[in-house]
């Protein structure tokens, strides 16, 4: 003991540093060993090709050296890339599914949309909250990707609250929905998947917009988004008018949502059903889809 440090003997430090090695160098063939059991290991004994781990001459693909021309490479190709018939990798597409739908009526706007989340055939979630309140007098729809649709919702709430900061007034419905355009417009061709609705209320009355990855924005009456958006229009195009009671126009939201999670495997979970008013926005209910199912077949 020499000024409070404990000193070790020489061969106690060389056995120490002797089973480090031995541990790494144990987890490195374990790795390797998986890496080679898994179907996205390849082996070519031709030249080194061009997806091998930067192969040069004299070397193999995992980087030790190698027998001057025997040509061994070695390469890991990416699990979520499909190989065709032809060879050529192309990245798997998975399947978004959703139903969203918002529309205006004399009392301001509906917004009804489904909370099931899906990544193919497999369901990841049921109770999805796809409606993004941005401020108490603006709301945001989701679909498409589920963290693009929140992430820039949530961006677009930010530069909101900064606006109303630095102008001292709430901001628009039309120049929300224009912010959020510009910002997923710089991002385009690059994988993003958005198509959100931003509803809301503000100096000249009701507010609806479409706005998806693509930067495209385009302002309506009414807009289904989602792969159930088919038979919500179906069922609002059937009982939309203009003169709808704020009762009457959240029932025909609340149908409109169920008959598509009916028919649309992509949709399901329970219905949220929000309110666009004078007031800001008010969440009327939020009804399982299967209780829905036995009212209106009890009705039938």
């Amino acid at each position: 003991m020499s000024g409070g440090a404990v000193l070790f003997p020489q061969h106690d430090l060389i056995n120490v540093t002797r089973r480090k090695l031995l541990v790494h160098h144990t987890v490195s063939k374990m790795a390797l060993a998986s890496v080679l059991s898994s179907d996205c290991a390849k082996f070519s004994f031709d030249n080194c090709e061009p997806d091998s781990f930067g192969c040069a001459p004299g070397q193999s693909g995992l980087g030790f050296d190698a027998t001057p021309g025997d040509g061994l490479s070695f390469s890991v190709r990416n699990p979520l890339c499909a190989v065709d018939e032809d060879g050529i990798e192309r990245k798997i597409e998975f399947l978004h599914g959703t139903t969203t739908l918002a529309f205006k009526f004399q009392h301001g706007v509906i917004v009804a949309v489904d909370s099931r989340a899906t990544a193919g055939a497999y369901i990841a979630s049921q109770t999805v909250k796809k409606v993004i309140e941005i401020n108490p007098y603006l709301l945001g729809t989701m679909a498409g990707g589920a963290a693009d649709c929140s992430f820039w919702e949530r961006l677009l709430a930010r530069q909101c609250r900064i606006y109303e900061l630095r102008n001292k007034e709430r901001i628009s419905v039309a120049a929300a929905s224009k912010l959020l355009a510009n910002m997923v417009y710089q991002y385009k061709g690059m994988g993003l998947s958005m198509g959100t609705m931003v509803c809301g209320w503000d100096k000249r009355g009701p507010g609806l917009y479409y706005v998806d990855s693509e930067g495209n924005r385009v302002c309506g009456d009414l807009f289904a988004v989602g792969s159930g958006s088919m038979y919500a229009y179906g069922v609002i195009d059937s009982g939309l008018r203009q003169d709808l009671t704020v009762e009457e126009a959240c029932e025909l939201g609340r149908r409109a949502i169920y008959q598509a999670t009916y028919r649309d495997a992509y949709s399901g979970g329970q219905v949220n059903l929000y309110h666009v008013h004078s007031e800001g926005w008010t969440r009327v209910s939020q009804e399982d889809v299967l209780m829905l199912h036995q009212q209106y077949k009890s009705q039938a």
